[in-house]
């Protein structure tokens, strides 16, 4: 394994992703003209917003490269032939309803470990009623754009997706209300012939590929990198500067992983991303990102206790210590019927001197137009044994992003794998009679997590206890976790 402790110093750390970025910027510019990708002019941005972000930046054609008008359509408001098209036309609504079971008979705990979403076992959950309204970024003139973004969640997923500060604390039972999204959307005709398009609010973390909302991500569970890797929310001044029609320059600047200011937030210091993005490469059938993090990440409250568990909290010394984190994402489409993808996620953390990294792939392929097969691997290290982490009670996340003392067992230092297989069925005699009021999607999988350094940390919970030193951590459960799982999804 890569020993991530030779490049902790930041000046290395920035030196080493800046020359990467570097490098490959320099080599896409050079080799633009001589792929030939022949890609015309997109009348919409289809630019890869990977991670926990549903693609929601849709801008049209500046104007004078209209051939005709172009007038979206929403699914609230019906325009009327022959009367002046309204922004409002536009506008629309969705909703989404998810409900699962993790199904895993060997389990002592009641839990699957290294799981947020799906940590209940052999409970059905409702997991999401997802609404969102929607406007995509319309041309007002000039070249000028603007659309927005409102979604919220409510559900037992809402337990790992609060921002603290934001209705973080309306719910203290297994099903929770959280705002996931509610960002001004705008397109700026400005230093590029694409333009510029900016978000301003409250939106998805922009790493890894497996997002919240259900249909965002292959299967029902989640790999290790996305749900403890990864940040969940933020609140952002987030850019995408489209360079040429296939790459785009991320930059952004925010309050911080699911905090946002003030006492919600962790530290007095500011955060953010910068990335390459390219997109349809070769005749459309390759996307791909690198994308960076940096910031301090830690808490710079005091340190509270109840009994013998602690809170986040380390004081002023949280504003100085730096956390990196990134990814790079690779995707390509074989045929019109099977596609792959590559992710490589890391985070390194100064302040608590966690070591994680992982690799993962999926294979996709449309047996017909109803059935998907799915397939996932994923090897995940955890060098200090403090990235995997199982929150016990249903608010015990939300307190510690406030600072408050909570619950949680963990495992030493684990390299972990997960190997998934699953179908995506869409059932067409329901869906056939329910044309117009939603889709039914069911998700059958089976999957396999193993510790491959000999440690034992599923299927069973530690009690801190006086007799063991109130240690927190499980050394005798079991080395694997064979779990059968399957959720279906009303999409409206």
């Amino acid at each position: 394994m890569c020993n991530f402790d030779r490049i902790r110093e930041p000046s290395v750390v920035f030196f080493v992703f800046g020359y990467i970025l570097l490098l490959v910027t320099l080599l896409f510019f050079t080799a633009d003209s001589a792929l030939a990708l022949g890609q015309p002019t997109r009348s919409v941005y289809s630019g890869v917003l990977h991670g926990k972000h549903p693609l929601t930046i849709i801008s049209l054609i500046p104007p004078h490269q209209h051939q005709k008008e172009i007038i979206p359509e929403g699914n609230i408001f019906h325009h009327k032939p022959g009367t002046p098209h309204s922004y409002w036309d536009a506008l629309q609504g969705h909703i989404v309803l998810e409900t699962g079971i993790a199904g895993n008979p060997w389990t002592t705990s009641g839990r699957n470990f290294g799981q947020y979403y799906d940590d209940r076992a052999n409970t059905i959950t409702l997991n999401q009623i997802m609404g969102t309204l929607f406007h995509p970024v319309e041309d007002i003139g000039h070249g000028y754009g603007i659309g927005f973004t409102l979604q919220s969640l409510y559900g037992s997923d809402g337990r790992f997706d609060p921002t603290a500060g934001i209705a973080s604390h309306t719910f203290s039972t297994i099903d929770q209300w959280v705002p996931t999204q509610a960002h001004l959307d705008v397109k700026f005709p400005w230093l590029f012939k694409r333009g510029i398009d900016v978000q301003l609010g409250l939106m998805y973390g922009l790493l890894d590929s497996e997002g919240t909302p259900a249909l965002e991500r292959p299967f029902y569970t989640v790999n290790y990198a996305t749900d403890y890797i990864s940040p969940f929310e933020t609140v952002s001044a987030a850019a995408w500067l489209h360079v040429t029609r296939t790459m785009d320059i991320l930059l952004d600047i925010d309050a911080g992983d699911s905090v946002t200011f003030g006492r919600y937030g962790n530290n007095k210091r500011p955060k953010g991303y910068f990335g390459l993005l390219w997109n349809n490469l070769l005749n459309g059938r390759f996307d791909f990102h690198i994308i960076g993090r940096f910031g301090p990440e830690g808490n710079n409250g005091p340190t509270y206790r109840v009994g013998p568990w602690t809170s986040a909290g380390v004081g002023p010394i949280a504003n100085d210590k730096m956390q990196y984190n990134g990814d790079f994402l690779a995707r390509y489409r074989i045929n019109k019927k099977m596609r792959v993808s590559a992710i490589g996620t890391f985070l390194l953390d100064d302040l608590t001197n966690e070591d994680a990294y992982g690799i993962t792939g999926y294979f996709a392929y449309d047996i017909n137009r109803l059935l998907t097969f799915n397939a996932r691997v994923e090897v995940f290290r955890d060098n200090s044994g403090g990235a995997i982490v199982e929150y016990v009670g249903p608010t015990s996340y939300t307190k510690y992003l406030t600072n408050r003392a909570y619950p949680y067992y963990d495992a030493p230092p684990t390299t972990y794998s997960d190997f998934t297989i699953g179908v995506t069925y869409k059932p067409e005699f329901i869906n056939k009679r329910t044309k117009g009021y939603g889709q039914l999607y069911l998700r059958p999988e089976i999957r396999l997590d193993k510790s491959l350094n000999g440690t034992r940390p599923f299927n069973k919970a530690a009690i801190p206890t006086a007799a063991n030193h109130y240690d927190p951590v499980v050394r005798d459960g079991t080395n694997n976790m064979l779990w059968f799982s399957c959720d279906a999804i009303w999409a409206y």
